[in-house]
């Protein structure tokens, strides 16, 4: 009996075991919940709510439940901002244009969006956002006066504050950032990684008080390539896709992984699809084995940490953020849809 009893006990671990294994994604099925003559490329998981922010100044927030819309037009003077990077705390909403002159917005106390940072001048342009805690957060844009553009908060957004070129690596000319999906910045514990234009990751362990710069094999020989999204799944290993939207289909040197916390990259799929993607993913509780990436171009996965590749689906999106491990949310040209993995 006891023999028999260390039998079935096996059995059922063995059991669990496989019915806990994941299976891999083949198909993905798209609901479309807002549609607008928009270009949507900042998005962002807010408890039971998703904001996002977009061109010609709108902004808003989809209920995750009632898929009720809610939206707002946001001007500056004359001006109808484009929205390309959001992100959030505890207690508040932030969006942030590109282009000049720069506007940084902030949920205000009366109800209304509170304008909390401006910068004006030729060359500014900002691409992407998040915060660490409720307190500290950064944003980050294109190079200006030899050195990349940072700007940090540490009082929970009220206030932002431009890095000197003292406190930064020094950047080649036109080093900058793709403003193409608000993942150009991966915020782990006190970390943060940033991938530029360059195919260099700029990275911080104390919450931007210092920073070093790392290469990548990404390929960087025309103004339209570089490192255009990143993702970690943990501290140690991380992603990053480019290539070309002016040359979608080229494949060559624009996806590379990273298992020592950004220090070196190695490419992988070279030469393989997909190509230009510009938002990569990895898939929740897939151990770093699973990815997404979305484009223009369509969706496509890999269950081997990108070395090998499917597509999905041809559906255009420019940016994606996962939920759980099979419902993500992506936006794109005109439109915000539930993305269903299976």
């Amino acid at each position: 009996m006891r023999y028999l009893f260390l039998i079935v006990i096996l059995v059922i671990v063995h059991s669990c075991s496989q019915a806990d294994k994941r299976s891999n994604f083949t198909e993905v099925k798209i609901e479309v919940l807002y549609e607008d003559s928009l270009s949507i490329r900042a998005l962002e998981l807010m408890d039971g709510s998703l904001g996002f922010a977009a061109n010609k100044g709108v902004f808003g927030s989809i209920d995750l439940q009632t898929k009720t819309v809610r939206t707002n037009i946001q001007k500056y003077d004359t001006i109808l901002p484009e929205f390309r990077a959001i992100a959030h705390t505890s207690t508040d909403f932030f969006m942030l244009s590109v282009a000049n002159p720069a506007l940084l917005y902030k949920t205000g106390d009366m109800g209304s969006m509170e304008l909390v940072y401006t910068e004006v001048g030729e060359g500014v342009f900002y691409d992407s956002m998040a915060f660490w805690n409720d307190k500290e957060g950064i944003a980050i844009g294109d190079s200006m006066a030899g050195c990349l553009s940072i700007i940090i908060t540490r009082d929970g957004g009220y206030s932002w504050n431009k890095l000197s070129c003292n406190q930064l690596p020094g950047a080649p000319e036109g080093e900058g950032a793709f403003a193409a999906s608000n993942t150009n910045i991966v915020i782990q514990g006190n970390k943060a990684w940033v991938g530029t234009t360059e195919g260099r990751v700029y990275y911080t362990d104390n919450k931007g008080v210092s920073w070093e710069v790392f290469k990548t094999p990404i390929l960087r020989e025309k103004p339209t390539q570089g490192i255009y999204s990143m993702n970690f799944y943990d501290s140690s290993l991380g992603i990053a896709i480019g290539g070309d939207y002016t040359e979608p289909e080229k494949n060559i040197a624009n996806k590379a992984i990273s298992h020592d916390g950004g220090k070196s990259w190695q490419l992988i799929a070279n030469n393989q699809e997909p190509g230009y993607k510009s938002c990569i993913q990895f898939v929740p509780n897939s151990e770093g084995k699973e990815i997404v990436a979305v484009g223009f171009t369509g969706i496509s996965y890999s269950n081997d940490m990108g070395l090998n590749w499917k597509t999905l689906s041809s559906e255009s999106f420019y940016t994606l953020r996962f939920r759980n491990d099979s419902i993500a949310y992506a936006a794109g040209k005109n439109r915000i849809a539930k993305l269903s993995f299976k």
